[in-house]
């Protein structure tokens, strides 16, 4: 079943935070190159913003096309946008966890207005942030803050995936972006690791089967 985010946790925090900014992340669950954090916060005086940025929803239910479509519509509306990345090394060294808390605070810091109030996906609290914050199960699917944050950090990792591409072409980057697929394990497997893998995720022998 398709969800489709609304303004309803926005509309309850705006009287209080005019500056609301919605998280989330992508690739944390890949096995090469960074994980990406996107941060979006929109405003608060557009009457028919839902209809304005329509179709936006958890990144991983659109098509690529459709992703591409709505990015530069988000960072045209919104009051402010950025973007925050934590390398491979980064991954390995802190884990996977501090890493996309790492590539959230990365994100926050790039927007143009400091937010009031954070509206996360579940397990992206930044606890070392001193803002209000609120960390939503499923939140790309209830939040259109979140969705529009996690369209933009999808989009982001994938356009950073394909000029790892064009470094790394034999482990097929632009075909899995990084994630688990049957092609990229293989690689693995022939090559080795190449520098932007995350070494500390654990390639089980059975997936080669």
């Amino acid at each position: 079943m398709i969800s489709t985010p609304d303004l309803s946790y926005e509309r309850d925090l705006w009287p209080f935070h005019k500056y609301i900014a919605g998280l989330d992340e992508a690739g944390r669950g890949a096995l090469a190159g960074p994980v990406c954090v996107g941060a979006v916060i929109l405003p608060d005086d557009e009457p028919h913003l839902s209809q304005t940025l329509s179709g936006a929803r958890d990144s991983k239910q659109l098509t690529p096309r459709k992703r591409a479509q709505l990015a530069p519509r988000i960072k045209e509306i919104a009051r402010s946008w950025g973007i925050g990345f934590a390398a491979a090394e980064e991954i390995d060294s802190m884990g996977i966890v501090p890493a996309t808390r790492l590539a959230a605070s990365r994100a926050v810091e790039m927007l143009s207005f400091f937010p009031q109030f954070l509206l996360t996906d579940f397990r992206l609290e930044l606890p070392e942030l001193d803002i209000s914050q609120a960390a939503l199960v499923k939140g790309d699917q209830r939040s259109l803050s979140i969705a529009a944050a996690s369209i933009l950090a999808k989009t982001a990792r994938d356009e950073f995936m394909r000029d790892l591409h064009n470094q790394y072409p034999d482990y097929e980057f632009m075909r899995h972006k990084g994630y688990g697929t049957l092609v990229h394990r293989r690689a693995i497997a022939d090559l080795g690791y190449s520098p932007v893998h995350r070494k500390t995720f654990t390639l089980k022998k059975t997936w080669l089967a």
